[in-house]
């Protein structure tokens, strides 16, 4: 028997599985949403917990700086996120900052998560009743997800599953995927207006 592998390469080979069974028509879809929330002059509020946060605030930095796109992240302000779940509780602390930043139809909610909320087990309420507030507002939703039955996917108007192909290692795996995504998303020659600093470089300066 051969030597068995390392965590290493084990862990860069199911980077390479999941990438290969990526919804490509998905990809497209998140893409298409986000140009015509930029189009019809509207918003998007990204949604993550956890790892997921840091993600969405990630995304958001790239959504208004390279794609023009008037982006915000309720987890970015920690003030009024601690306020909120400390004054009406974790399940509304989502919905109430969105209900004040009167979200609309024009508008769109994208949601980063490993499971995207399942409200009858507990999981991500925030999620729920946010999309929930989002529905009801006419607002679209797209997402980066790892479960096609968790409420995002259900709900979602374009989402992209990350397969959780690797029981043992699904967080890690959605949640570097979310960050792969999200570079495409920014990247796309659909979206992206302003070229990131390095490309924009003549090739000869780059170090």
């Amino acid at each position: 028997m051969g030597e068995p592998m390392s965590h290493t390469a084990q862990f860069l080979s199911e980077i390479e599985k999941v990438a290969r069974e990526i919804d490509l028509r998905a990809v497209d879809a998140v893409v298409e949403e986000l140009r015509s929330v930029r189009e019809r002059g509207g918003r998007v509020f990204v949604l993550g917990v956890g790892g997921s946060a840091a993600n969405a605030s990630h995304f958001v930095n790239d959504l208004r700086k390279l794609c023009g796109i008037e982006a915000y992240a309720p987890t970015d302000n920690v003030a009024e996120l601690t306020a909120r779940t400390n004054d009406d509780g974790w399940e509304a602390s989502f919905s109430g900052w969105l209900a004040v930043s009167r979200v609309s139809a024009r508008d769109l909610l994208f949601v980063f998560s490993v499971g995207g909320g399942d409200a009858a087990r507990g999981i991500s309420p925030n999620l729920v009743k946010a999309l929930e507030l989002g529905q009801s507002s006419g607002a679209r939703i797209a997402g980066v997800v790892g479960r096609d039955g968790g409420h995002t996917a259900k709900v979602a108007h374009a989402c992209v599953v990350v397969p959780m192909l690797i029981a043992e290692r699904v967080t890690p795996h959605v949640e570097a995927f979310q960050g792969i995504l999200s570079h495409l998303f920014v990247s796309h020659p659909a979206l992206q207006l302003t070229p990131a600093k390095w490309e924009s470089q003549a090739e000869g300066s780059q170090r």
